[in-house]
């Protein structure tokens, strides 16, 4: 119908009044459907121009933004020419608005947290788009979505994964104390035996030595319950992260340098392939720190001849992708499938927790975490992190080697 009125425009001069009417009336209309259109849609929409004064915005936008007046008079705006930074009350939108015309970009977004009337909090992300008329940049369109229930759900999610695992830990516990209650049950069953039968003979009690001998298995075996329930407590006790933004190329090359006298002992070679300019994370450093010093140490616990250990960054799709490789023995698919299971180890004097917590740890870092492993040829493990709104970019993988 546009392309049909356009033509039909072009004639105008020579229409009679009805068929001027008839054109006016398909105009009316698809402006109507237009409005209809705009004041239906779930999404908050901003129409700019190139100097950011606000020329169109729907209900959805008035609702989701802090405005200054509680009805954005368009007409009135465009007349005084006020750029749309001007009239939001919030100053951090205010100052992101701002920023998309002082450094033009052909997409940015931005995630911000405000606090109704009502005291309830709602987070918004704020996206502006280049508005394009005829093949030229004419103004700004600006998207606002709310995504407070997709974070609800996201968080939802992250606390049923913890009470599935935590279900996990409790009944690896149950199952990891059975084993030493069975041993302490029975050697004092043995000296309460021993003792029954001295009664009903001479009356003497067996020597010392077998006596303390059933003793301090029951002690050994106290100590195992000890550690089993101190494990137990660290595994589960809410992780009390204290996040910051922070470089996390930085904190791995700091680590590894830490880490080099134990790898040339090891006969272990570290190569390191670290992204230029990373973004920054939003970490708890000790947290991240533990997470790759245990990957680390794992990697090489696994090359017990010596082998190569590689840390490489990128960034892809938004996220901030780190993988620690090792060439080192390897895993079965069963094995590196359970890795994560709390308790689960291959190691001889292993607890089974440290690959727990590296999960749980990424897991509340709203990140994901990954193994892939080859017997006889070594293990991948790779790091998603998202990265924060503010410092997406657009990143090419290389940079420093080591």
């Amino acid at each position: 119908m546009r392309r049909y009125a356009k033509r039909v425009a072009q004639k105008v001069d020579k229409l009679s009044k009805e068929q001027v009417e008839t054109l006016l009336d398909m105009v009316l209309e698809e402006n109507e459907m237009f409005d209809a259109v705009m004041e239906s849609v779930n999404t908050g929409l901003l129409i700019c121009d190139k100097s950011g004064n606000l020329l169109l915005t729907n209900k959805t936008a008035e609702r989701l933004l802090p405005f200054n007046a509680t009805r954005v008079n368009v007409a009135e705006q465009r007349a005084q020419a006020t750029p749309v930074w001007n009239i939001i009350a919030d100053s951090d939108i205010s100052d992101f608005l701002r920023s998309v015309y002082d450094i033009p970009k052909n997409h940015t977004s931005e995630e911000f947290t405000l606090e109704t009337a009502g005291g309830s909090v709602r987070i918004i992300v704020v996206t502006a788009l280049p508005l394009v008329q005829k093949k030229q940049i004419t103004g700004t369109l600006i998207q606002i979505e709310d995504v407070t229930e997709a974070r609800n759900q996201q968080t939802l999610l992250r606390r049923m994964e913890s009470l599935a695992s935590l279900t996990n830990l409790a009944a690896s516990v149950a199952h990891e104390i059975k084993n030493p209650l069975g041993a302490i049950s029975i050697h004092i069953q043995l000296i309460q035996k021993a003792l029954k039968k001295a009664r009903k003979t001479d009356g003497l009690l067996p020597n010392s030595k077998f006596v303390e001998n059933y003793l301090d298995v029951v002690n050994e075996e106290i100590g195992r319950l000890n550690k089993i329930i101190v494990d137990f407590l660290f595994a589960v006790r809410p992780i009390q992260a204290k996040l910051e933004p922070v470089n996390p190329n930085a904190i791995i090359i700091s680590l590894m340098e830490f880490l080099k006298p134990e790898l040339e002992k090891a006969s272990v070679e570290l190569k390191l392939e670290m992204i230029e300019k990373p973004p920054n994370l939003m970490l708890d450093v000790a947290l991240f720190k533990q997470v790759i010093m245990n990957l680390a140490q794992n990697a090489v616990d696994a090359m017990k001849n010596g082998g190569i250990l590689g840390i490489y960054t990128q960034v892809k799709n938004d996220h901030f992708i780190i993988t620690v490789a090792d060439t080192g023995e390897g895993m079965d698919e069963k094995t590196y499938n359970r890795i994560f299971e709390p308790y689960f180890t291959t190691k001889a004097k292993g607890t089974g927790l440290g690959l727990t917590m590296v999960y749980k740890i990424i897991k509340e870092s709203a990140g994901e975490i990954d193994v892939r492993s080859f017997p006889g040829k070594g293990t991948v493990f790779t790091i998603s992190l998202p990265v924060p709104q503010k410092d997406r970019r657009s990143l090419e993988f290389g940079g420093v080697k080591n």
